[in-house]
């Protein structure tokens, strides 16, 4: 495994297997790594030639007053796991890197990001700008074959799938399953921020996304949200939102009519501000 800390040497790098008809499989991160990350870092295994894991802790996603500063971080740790995962890449860039001096151009997707976290009142629309200019880049200087992301961030992979399909970008974005903890907590770096007893609290949003998605099958989507954010008031919970959203468009689905409807939450526990979801998908698909 080759660490590179430059576009440069990651282009050089990923020259001659690409001319050699060689598929790459890129893994955007965060870093601090779980299990979920790992998952798709197995997945990308499996089907590319060759696997790049980026590991870059993306400010401009960061609105004044989160938690940039404090974001966990253990580049030993994350570098020592993509190794155990067979990673042939780790792009690792700095922040001047990637925005150097002078940089004003900002990858946006209307609709898609005005709603769920970029509503106004929440993260905002300048979250999601942040991520779809990081991922643009990444796309443009990996120029893989296949990129992978998390169901967890439901609303990131349907933003930056429809990015790629509009910029003609010659990628398939792949979303694989979210990955949860015996009891249901969806993995998530900011987990480390929780403390026993809100780690406990915190496994009512996954109860209460199941209750709602086995009420949904025999009653109205408003009951089902309801009868979710009574599970959560029960854990002491109020959430920044509960609500149901076709998958395709992220419009407001307010019956069960033959679209996949995504049922999201996000909410503060402790000094974490977690996010969640299920997918109803009557076609199973």
């Amino acid at each position: 495994m080759k660490t590179l800390r430059d576009k440069a040497s990651l282009r050089e790098a990923l020259a001659a297997p690409r001319r050699g008809g060689q598929s790459i499989g890129l893994v955007p991160t965060m870093g601090y790594l779980h299990e979920g990350h790992l998952s798709l870092l197995r997945a990308a295994r499996a089907d590319c030639d060759l696997v790049v894991m980026s590991l870059f802790v993306n400010p401009a996603q960061f609105g004044a007053g989160e938690d940039l500063d404090r974001y966990p971080r253990d580049e030993e740790r994350d570098l020592r796991l993509a190794e155990e995962a067979a990673v042939d890449f780790v792009y690792a860039p700095a922040v001047e890197e990637v925005y150097p001096e002078g940089f004003a151009s900002h990858v946006e997707v209307e609709g898609l990001t005005d709603v769920l976290c970029g509503d106004p009142g929440r993260r905002g629309r300048d979250h999601f700008r942040g991520v779809t200019t990081v991922v643009a880049k990444l796309l443009n200087t990996v120029q893989p074959d296949v990129a992978y992301f998390g169901q967890k961030d439901a609303q990131q992979a349907i933003v930056i799938r429809r990015m790629a399909e509009d910029l003609d970008f010659p990628v398939r974005v792949e979303v694989l399953p979210t990955v949860r903890e015996p009891d249901g907590l969806a993995l998530s770096s900011r987990n480390a921020y929780l403390d026993a007893e809100e780690r406990e609290r915190a496994t009512a949003i996954s109860r209460s996304l199941n209750a709602a998605r086995e009420m949904a099958a025999s009653s109205s989507l408003a009951e089902a949200l309801e009868r979710a954010r009574t599970e959560l008031r029960e854990a002491g919970i109020e959430p920044e939102y509960l609500e149901a959203r076709h998958a395709g468009d992220l419009s407001p689905a307010a019956e069960l009519n033959g679209r996949p409807v995504l049922i999201a939450v996000a909410a503060q526990v402790g000094g974490a501000r977690l996010i969640d979801n299920v997918l109803i998908d009557p076609k199973g698909e």
